[in-house]
């Protein structure tokens, strides 16, 4: 694709890196196939090839309208198109530095501005979120459907082991994971305990950096990043006595964004190495387990009677394009497994969008959840907290982490 960047971005960093993914772009389409939004809207402009010439149009110097927003605002960021690319476009950072721009040419309507502002100030701070859904958990019978959606039933976490191990992994905890679901980094340390690894929580991390960053607050994500950073270097280096292996993830939408510490933070001189060194520690929950799949096989083969589908979020499968091993590890010690039909496909969470986009959400939540029961499950896994809760919205079979049902099995 050729291109001509206006002086406003071209000798950016930014707009350096946005004209190379540009020019790797063949208008092929096969990108648009796989794409949940143009599949439920039939706009050209609501795929990925559509949105490409929308960025390319304002990076070229054509202002930004409400209607170039709103399709920007349409996409999931799912990533599926990075996967059926056969040129290796990368879309997602092309989104990224284009709804930057067009946020700062578009003012949005008041409501859109105190919906987002909410977010992205509300949700990365547990201190905050945390007694906010313990509130909501409480209240849940009272509430209205859309907000019941969002505010799953407590759960009861069980005990964190208490051995120490020479083996030692950090774990992130995360801003909503911990208050919505806090059995499922309970089961992780029960499980990695269970085969001699120590997961340790450095006290000062926390959110990603996600939130803010792909609600435009690009420089709030990135203060999201470096705080993270400073938090797990003393693990790293083992300045504090607590040398780790590794830097492990329950929630794929978490371990997509640290994993591109070293990219976002690139030009930063003071984060820079260390963002690198930290993105190449950080492992999902499912590329650590195989290697000790041996000793499961042993520890839980024959305890696994119930029916699983397994949903595998777009942050696994098209973000850090890990495919297989969860549904690899769980066949290999017992658990009949299955994909549902069109797999690949989005259901609909995508961070915030079930907030910012609900119609659009809700409908690809629906198609997943048919696809899904139709292998008449008895319970439902995924590996990322917006999934399991936006399933579980829509069913009342039982949606887990698939790190649980090891937990569940290995206790019995």
């Amino acid at each position: 694709m050729q291109t001509n960047l206006a002086d406003f971005i071209k000798d950016t960093r930014a707009g350096k890196e946005a004209d190379a993914i540009l020019r790797a772009c063949v208008h092929c389409g096969f990108c648009t196939a796989t794409c949940p939004t143009y599949q439920l809207l039939g706009d050209e402009l609501d795929g990925p090839r559509g949105r490409i010439y929308l960025i390319k149009q304002v990076l070229e110097g054509t202002p930004a309208t409400a209607k170039t927003q709103l399709h920007l605002d349409r996409c999931l960021t799912c990533r599926n198109c990075e996967s059926t690319c056969p040129s290796g476009v990368q879309y997602g950072r092309l989104l990224d530095i284009g709804r930057k721009v067009v946020e700062d040419q578009v003012p949005r309507p008041a409501g859109q501005q105190l919906t987002r502002k909410l977010l992205k100030e509300f949700l990365p701070r547990p201190w905050l979120f945390k007694p906010a859904m313990a509130a909501g958990q409480l209240l849940r019978p009272l509430l209205p459907r859309k907000l019941k959606n969002k505010v799953p039933e407590k759960q009861d976490a069980g005990s964190l082991p208490s051995r120490q191990h020479a083996r030692k992994m950090l774990l992130l905890d995360g801003c909503v994971q911990p208050a919505m679901a806090p059995n499922i980094n309970h089961a992780a340390a029960r499980v990695f305990d269970a085969l001699g690894v120590q997961l340790l929580i450095a006290p000062n991390a926390g959110c990603c950096g996600a939130i803010r960053y792909h609600l435009n607050d690009q420089s709030g994500g990135l203060d999201d990043m470096r705080r993270n950073i400073d938090a797990w270097w003393p693990y790293v280096i083992g300045s504090n006595g607590e040398g780790v292996e590794a830097i492990v993830m329950t929630a794929s939408g978490c371990g997509v964004t640290v994993k591109e510490y070293g990219h976002m933070l690139a030009a930063d001189p003071a984060y820079a190495v260390k963002a690198k060194a930290i993105s190449a520690l950080t492992k999902d929950l499912s590329e650590i387990l195989p290697a000790f799949e041996v000793e499961l096989q042993k520890k839980l083969h024959g305890k696994f009677p119930q029916r699983v589908a397994y949903h595998p979020p777009c942050t696994l499968q098209h973000g850090q394009q890990i495919r297989g091993k969860v549904e690899g590890l769980l066949r290999s010690v017992g658990v009949d497994v299955q994909l549902c039909a069109d797999s690949h496909l989005c259901c609909g969470s995508a961070g915030t969008y079930s907030v910012l986009q609900p119609e659009l959400s809700y409908r690809l939540r629906d198609n997943k959840l048919n696809n899904l029961q139709a292998l008449q499950p008895d319970v439902i896994v995924s590996a990322n907290i917006g999934c399991l809760t936006h399933l579980q919205s829509g069913t009342q079979t039982p949606v887990r982490h698939w790190i649980e049902l090891l937990d569940q099995a290995l206790s019995s």
